[in-house]
Formats: C-alpha cells, structure tokens, sequence
C-alpha cells in the first residue's frame, strides 16, 4: 500500500511539472551587452546572406547601432544624444515620462527596425524581432506597448535622416566609365565585374564635413621607370608575392573579408560568402565588450560611434579611390611583368588607392582603442564561423596594423595605399574620439 501512494504521489508530481512546463515559455534573459550581440548577429547573418558590398554593409551597422543607442541612452541621464553633433538628424523630443518603458527592450525594437527598412531580406529581421518580442513577454503589456512606440519612435528619426542622406539618388546614378587610360582603373579578373558604389561619395556623411575633410596626400604617380617610386612600389609588391610565408598567407586569407568571392573549377563557377570588413570589426567589438566591465549604455555607445567612423571612413575612401581611379597591380604586373600573375587574394572590383580596409580598421581601432584600452590584449574568434580561424593581438591597434598588411601580401595594395590609408582613418577615428569621446581612459 505504501508503494502504492508513493508511485501515485510521485505521478502526481510529474504531471504538475508538466503540466507547468507546458504552460510557461523560457525566457531569455539579456544580461550586460548580450541584447545588442544579439542584434548585431542577426544583422551579420542577412548581410552575409545578401551579399550586400562592404559600403552597403556600413550604411546599415551604423544607422541601426545609432539607434540602439538612442532608444537606450534615456536609462541614464549622464548620457547625452549623439544626433545634435551629427549632420542631418532632427532632434528626439523625450517621450511620455510618466509611462514606465524598459528601455533595453526599446533598443532592440529600434535596431530592428532601421535594420528591417535597410536590408534586402527584410522576413529574417521579421523573425528576428518576434524572437526579440518573444523573450521580452513577460512584461506587463502597458511597459511592453510604451517600450514598443519609444524603439519605433527613436527609429523613424533615425530613418528620417537615411531617406536624406543620399543613397536612393546614387542608385539612379551613372556607372563608371571604364575607358582603356594607362594608369587609370581597369576591371579585373577572374569576373572582370564593374566598379562597385562609384557614387558613394556622394552619400552625406555623419560628422565630416565633407568626404574629403580627412584627403590623404596624392598617391605616387604612374611611372614604369625603373627609378620612379611607382615602379619600385609594384616591384615590391611583385617580389612579396613570390616569397610568401604561409603565415602570411594565413593573414591575407583571415582578413579577406570579401563578401563575393568567385571559385572558378572547370566550367562551374560558384562563390563563397563571407562577412564584410564592417561585419568584422562588429565582430570584435562584441569580443571586446564580451571581456570589458563596461556598462551597457558605454557599450552601446562603443558600437555606435564605431560604426558611425566605419561609415565616414567608406564615404572617405570612396572619394579618393573614385579621384585618384589608381590602377590595380593585377592589371599593371601582367601588362608589364608577368603575362599570367594572380594575386594571393581575389582582387575586389574598385580603384586601388586608398585601401578601405586601411581606412575603416584604423577608424574602428582608434575609437574602439578609447573606450576600451590601447593596450587591450584579445582573441579574435570572428571568422571561425566563417573560415574555422581565430587569431590573438596584443592590442586592438595591433589588429589594425596586420589588416593593413594582409592587403599587400594577398596582393592587392601598394604599400602607399596602406600605410596613406592608415593615416586616413586614423584621423578619422580620432576626429570622433575628440567631438564624443574626449575624457575616455579606455579603462
């Protein structure tokens, strides 16, 4: 008799459990900067999806992590709004305070939403923001609806200020004319493609004055002269391309960063796709927020301005790359050195000078630098998803530097173009860190 209440006791517990179980959803509870990851991710995974161009790609981290920020930043008052110090956004009247909002959820809805209007593949945002919603369900309905209308309310500003800022006018734009001039862009192989974003110039940057307020100094000019500095510039490259170690080799490959790049076997053609140069230093900042003790509202404001340099470092280089329209050393090397040389790395189809790689990294690192410590050892583990690699760096600047160089040994950039472009987006980033970010130790 015992054992028989006892199995009828222990039923009666293992149907309440399930019973239960079947009634109450898991939550996932966001701690520390774990909801914006999880909204930079999703972002990644669509724009590696859509294989949007590394311009493209800007655009969209940084108006979406502009308005994360934004919906966050009311959390604590001792933050103050980005959009008064930057070019073309209207004001954000501060909304109903006697509504109580949860304000990290407000973020996520604000991110999603921008990202939804920017992206191609819009339905996985969709699922990605009813998960978002799903995990923020136990709120009471009055907090959930006001945390709603403040995200949306933070985003329509913030795609207010895209519909303006000139990128529906370059899509109608011309294309670049590519004529046969000695020394000027030519279309590259293996796919021979046309100039990607030649108007990007012309988008309105977010704190510059210009695309040209940070101008690097010209590049050296054409000259097959055995004593010219261009020539010695493509010599150099040449040689470096026929010794490389396999360490070099590795670097060239982790730090590709091509979104489309073409596999040619026979008569079958097919691509790879990867994650964008922006898409990977997205990637960092979450592993160097992942390890710092910063707040949430100092992380959110880490991935904005980084962004934001990001996309002032692309209108930057645009501009020169579309002035200067410096030959690649693809073309230069087998019209007058070797018939038959393939760079390292598959050449991307814009003009050589500057390397945007050059300019963004070194704009991404220099903030990324003041708010988390120039002397800020990590483990990059970005492109394991991608490419089953992860490097280490002693510092966030040190992983700048070896993008720079990776450029020369997959052959694709003189050593001008890197170390100008350095220079660029050093400016860059330190233009930023000066109007946002003036007393941050970094520690």
């Amino acid at each position: 008799m015992k054992a028989f209440l006892k199995n009828q006791q222990l039923f009666l517990v293992i149907l309440i459990a399930v019973f239960f179980g079947c009634k109450t959803e898991k939550v996932k509870t966001y701690l520390g900067a774990e909801l914006q990851n999880f909204c930079v991710q999703q972002l990644t995974d669509v724009i590696v999806y859509d294989i949007n161009n590394p311009p493209v790609a800007g655009r969209m981290y940084a108006y979406s992590n502009l308005a994360f920020y934004e919906a966050l930043r009311p959390m604590n008052s001792g933050y103050e709004s980005l959009l008064p110090k930057l070019k073309g956004f209207s004001s954000i009247n501060q909304f109903n305070t006697s509504l109580k909002i949860d304000y990290p959820f407000s973020a996520g809805i604000a991110f999603m939403k921008v990202a939804e209007a920017l992206v191609f593949s819009k339905d996985s945002i969709q699922k990605s923001r009813a998960l978002l919603i799903k995990n923020f369900a136990h709120l009471e309905s009055t907090i959930q609806t006001a945390s709603i209308e403040w995200g949306e309310k933070v985003a329509a500003i913030i795609l207010e200020r895209a519909s303006k800022d000139g990128y529906k006018i370059t899509r109608g734009m011309p294309k670049f004319s590519v004529l046969k001039e000695t020394g000027i862009w030519q279309q590259t192989p293996p796919d021979y493609e046309e100039a990607i974003e030649p108007n990007w110039r012309y988008i309105k940057p977010m704190l510059l004055d210009s695309a040209s307020q940070f101008k690097p100094v010209r590049p050296p000019a054409f000259s097959m002269q055995p004593n010219s500095p261009y020539y010695k510039e493509v010599k150099e490259l040449f040689a470096m391309s026929k010794t490389l170690t396999e360490e070099q080799k590795t670097i060239a490959r982790y730090w590709d960063d091509n979104p489309f790049v073409s596999e040619h076997k026979g008569h079958l053609t097919y691509a790879n796709k990867k994650t964008t140069p922006v898409g990977h230093w997205m990637g960092i900042t979450i592993i160097l927020a992942n390890q710092s003790k910063k707040t949430e509202l100092d992380i959110a404001k880490a991935f904005a301005l980084t962004s934001l340099a990001i996309f002032d470092g692309f209108i930057s280089t645009w501009e020169e790359k579309f002035t200067s329209k410096t030959v690649r050393p693809i073309t230069v090397i087998r019209e007058n050195i070797e018939s038959e040389w393939t760079p390292y790395l598959q050449t991307p189809p814009f003009p050589e000078y500057t390397s945007g790689h050059s300019v963004i990294s070194a704009a991404a690192a220099t903030v990324l630098s003041n708010v988390f410590g120039s002397n800020t050892p990590f483990t990059d583990t970005t492109e394991l998803k991608y490419l089953g690699m992860k490097r280490s760096f002693s510092s966030i600047k040190a992983a700048a530097n070896e993008v720079s160089m990776s450029r020369m040994y997959g052959g694709i950039h003189y050593r001008a173009a890197i170390e100008n472009g350095q220079k660029q987006g050093e400016q860059i980033g330190s233009y930023y860190n000066t109007v946002f970010l003036p007393h941050d130790s970094g520690n």
